[in-house]
């Protein structure tokens, strides 16, 4: 049996197994809070698990991998940042948005401010982070069928991606969020047990010789005075300056981007307690914390035992690293059919992190819309249970055309670089906002949506005109060049931008509800009163 077909067979069946608890958990989704929260039944070390499956995207199993085997130890910042990141999104967010909220993130904001104005910018930024984040999972969908199935063509890979955005809606549409979390749970379970195999076989054929390791990846790289160094992909030489505040602006839009994530934030409203918040949290730092030094065994071991020519000729952004890593240890330890069948799974498994990421973002971005434009801007909060539920439904369709047709366009891109971008847009929009809310007394609706729009407008504007769309081979507009903006990632002049616009719209706004942010004070700290924010 071919690995095309054994792996094809691998994940019909997850998609089999999946698509069953799906439709099991359809039968306890009757209302709001379960189709948004999944009726908060879930304990915290299973939304740890499902924190983690929502997390460990394509971007981490394929980009990060792919990026390292390319580009060595600057390929290794993303596994610090993703991994750095989940501090600042405990000790800033995670109890504090669990107490403080109901379904999304716009109820915090909207508890102390005037509605409809701040439930607006939230809907639009959860919906276009959720956007750029779906993108880069799309991507990585069209990478894996190129090397799995032989698929060459971009009508090829296109195809692919409009399978993967028919079955994500699915998911969505029909579990809502408890079905969606246990397919993260699966997930996640899964995406564990294949990065960790891998790395065992991989520092086996080393005999756990770490050094050894590194000195193969680097000899077989092509570049092995940078690749262990660093300034190989960033802040090089010939970059000067420009390149130096790039990788300055990737890490603070990595670090800083997780807490403002809507996929992610809408994950503590699943537990019954902050308490269970805060577990879940711990368990997903866990989980992800020895993930992401797996991936460090994935890409150095992809540039030793497959090399960066084979990785780049597959792949030119590097995301079958990982499962062409698979596949050579398979051969170099079991045999040919070994490698056959280890490239299947690991390459079944990562089809089933892209579909359980897209699921989850895609809920997050129609729960919005339903929650927060439909049900309170539009309707001015005058609808049912079964109204907003079906609003839901059909906004996944919709944001699910979407992300399918603009990861068509992006098939060039590394999809942990696509991800970083919507990191970079979450940071800038939504954490300004998020934090002014919970930690400054003065905060108000007109620094809310000053620095939603504000953060979210400089962050796409200085995307368009930067080389990601336009003045490089690997953009999205190639023939093109109307990139004034030299930073490839916005951070370093966008999350400032979000939090300078915050302050001046609040300090140029005479609204002030100290009693209202006394409430809600007291709440995200204690949790007092927030069940019963919960239940209405």
């Amino acid at each position: 049996m071919s690995h095309q077909t054994l792996s094809t067979i691998l994940f019909l069946l997850f998609v089999a197994i999946t698509l069953g608890i799906t439709f099991r958990a359809s039968r306890s989704t009757k209302d709001a809070a379960g189709f948004y929260a999944g009726g908060r039944s879930f304990s915290g070390a299973q939304n740890g698990l499902a924190i983690g499956g929502d997390y460990m995207s394509a971007a981490s199993f394929l980009g990060i991998a792919g990026t390292i085997a390319l580009s060595g130890y600057d390929g290794f910042l993303y596994s610090i940042g993703f991994l750095v990141a989940w501090l600042v999104a405990l000790l800033l967010v995670a109890e504090l948005m669990r107490n403080s909220g109901k379904f999304t993130m716009a109820d915090v904001l909207a508890f102390r401010m005037s509605p409809r104005p701040v439930r607006t910018a939230a809907g639009v930024s959860t919906i276009v982070v959720s956007i750029f984040y779906l993108l880069a999972q799309m991507v990585g969908a069209g990478a894996l069928v190129g090397l799995l199935l032989g698929v060459t063509s971009p009508a090829g890979k296109a195809l692919t991606i409009v399978a993967v955005g028919l079955l994500m809606i699915v998911y969505v549409v029909v579990g809502g969020m408890k079905g969606t979390t246990w397919v993260q749970i699966v997930k996640a379970v899964l995406l564990m047990g294949g990065a960790t195999l891998i790395t065992l076989l991989v520092l086996g054929k080393y005999g756990f010789n770490l050094s050894g390791l590194l000195g193969d990846a680097a000899a077989q790289s092509g570049k092995p005075e940078t690749f262990l160094a660093g300034g190989g992909k960033y802040a090089t030489e010939a970059q000067g300056l420009a390149g130096k505040l790039d990788l300055i602006s990737l890490g603070l839009a990595l670090v800083l981007g997780t807490a403002g994530l809507p996929h992610i934030l809408i994950r503590f409203y699943t537990v019954p307690t902050a308490k269970e918040a805060r577990k879940s949290v711990l368990w997903g730092i866990g989980i992800i914390g020895v993930f992401y030094l797996l991936t460090l065994v994935l890409g150095f071991g992809a540039a030793a035992l497959v090399g960066g020519k084979a990785i780049a000729a597959q792949d030119k952004a590097g995301n079958t690293a990982a499962p062409m890593l698979a596949e050579a240890i398979g051969r170099a330890v079991f045999g040919e059919v070994g490698g056959t069948i280890l490239l299947a799974v690991i390459a079944a498994v990562a089809f089933a992190t892209i579909l359980a990421v897209v699921a989850g973002l895609t809920l997050a971005s129609s729960s919005s819309f339903a929650h927060d434009l439909y049900a309170h801007v539009f309707k001015r909060g005058q609808t049912t249970d079964r109204e907003e539920i079906a609003v839901a439904r059909i906004s996944a369709f919709v944001i699910g055309a979407v992300a399918i047709g603009l990861g068509i366009l992006a098939q060039k891109q590394n999809v942990a670089f696509l991800v970083a971008l919507a990191f970079a847009v979450a940071a800038s929009g939504n954490l300004p906002a998020i934090l002014y809310s919970l930690f400054w007394r003065r905060f108000n609706t007109s620094g809310a949506v000053w620095a939603i729009y504000g953060g979210l407008a400089s962050a796409l504007l200085l995307v368009v005109f930067s080389p990601v769309v336009s003045g490089a081979e690997t953009s999205l507009i190639p023939g093109a060049d109307f990139s004034w903006f030299p930073l490839s990632n916005p951070g370093l002049v966008s999350i400032p931008l979000g939090f300078l616009f915050g302050y001046l719209g609040t300090v140029l706004s005479k609204e002030h509800n100290a009693t209202k942010y006394a409430e809600i004070e007291v709440r995200s700290l204690t949790g007092v009163g927030a069940e019963k924010a919960a239940q209405h």
